[in-house]
């Protein structure tokens, strides 16, 4: 391959149909995926400058890049990009991949805080940092505080929180939750919002190999039923909510409607959210007025 100088439809039409046959399910995807992050050139480029020749260096970044992929590794890792709303984030190996569900997730923090001044928000489990910069770019004015147990995780959210210009307006915390979420914060969050783990210990084992062996497995692993993290999250989130706040989680899609039921007990307007494929994805509730004595 190295020696050819090919061009970029070469390119192109070699490497998917190389990946097609090592099994990658979306071959000409990750072809695209992979030239460009090889030529520097976006995947509008590729189609235009179909007759342009690689030259040594790019021939020789794809060819890793392509082996990369055939041996199992997640395309994102790959190409250390990951597309979410209006953002390409870096993603890396040790941090989780941001999904598109996730998208809803912001949906849900927008809507509720669309009619809040300068609104303060709390994202736990950042990961990536996808949730609390997207929140941050898309609704300027918008503070949050982002935390992770992981180092790396909170080494990335941090880099595309400066990547999006929004590090002025996002802070990011390593730490448990909030555990490292300074004290004075109790009460103040208009929002908390999470993608914790979520999958259920039993079912972390029949995940496709291309996560299981790649992906972060603490940032898989939600307990016995998929809902231990959730549910430290709803009972944690009450002490640091205003009254009114909203509090939404992504979960599993068979357990939404379990916790939906167990945070009823003690928030208010709590409903379950559909992701992008109509699978129930995103639980939401607010927290309750304070009673008047």
């Amino acid at each position: 391959m190295a020696e050819r100088a090919w061009c970029c439809k070469d390119a192109l039409d070699w490497t998917a149909d190389y990946l097609a046959r090592t099994g990658d399910p979306h071959p000409r995807r990750s072809a695209e995926w992979l030239l460009s992050a090889a030529t520097g050139l976006s995947r509008v480029e590729i189609y235009a400058l179909h007759d342009r020749p690689l030259r040594a260096d790019e021939r020789a970044a794809l060819h890793a890049a392509i082996e990369r992929r055939a041996s199992g590794e997640p395309l994102q890792y790959v190409t250390g990009e990951m597309p979410f709303r209006h953002l390409v984030l870096r993603v890396e190996r040790g941090v989780f991949i941001p999904r598109p569900e996730t998208e809803v997730l912001v949906d849900v923090a927008l809507e509720a805080l669309a009619p809040v001044a300068g609104p303060f928000v709390a994202d736990l489990c950042t990961g990536s940092g996808a949730v609390a910069v997207s929140i941050a770019y898309e609704q300027p004015g918008t503070r949050v505080v982002a935390t992770d147990v992981s180092e790396l995780a909170v080494e990335a959210a941090h880099r595309n929180a400066l990547y999006a210009g929004v590090a002025d307006r996002v802070q990011v915390l390593q730490g448990s939750l909030f555990e490292p979420v300074p004290s004075e914060f109790l009460g103040t969050f208009d929002a908390v919002v999470s993608n914790p783990p979520y999958v259920p210990t039993s079912a972390v084992r029949e995940l496709p190999a291309e996560i299981l062996e790649h992906e972060p497995r603490a940032a898989l692993d939600g307990g016995p039923d998929g809902l231990d993290v959730a549910r430290a999250i709803a009972t944690e989130a009450l002490m640091w909510l205003k009254p009114g706040g909203l509090l939404a989680m992504e979960v599993d899609e068979r357990r939404a409607r379990t916790m939906a039921d167990e945070l009823a007990a003690a928030y208010k307007c709590v409903e379950v959210r559909k992701d992008l494929t109509g699978r129930d994805r995103i639980v939401q509730g607010k927290k309750r007025e304070a009673r008047q004595s």
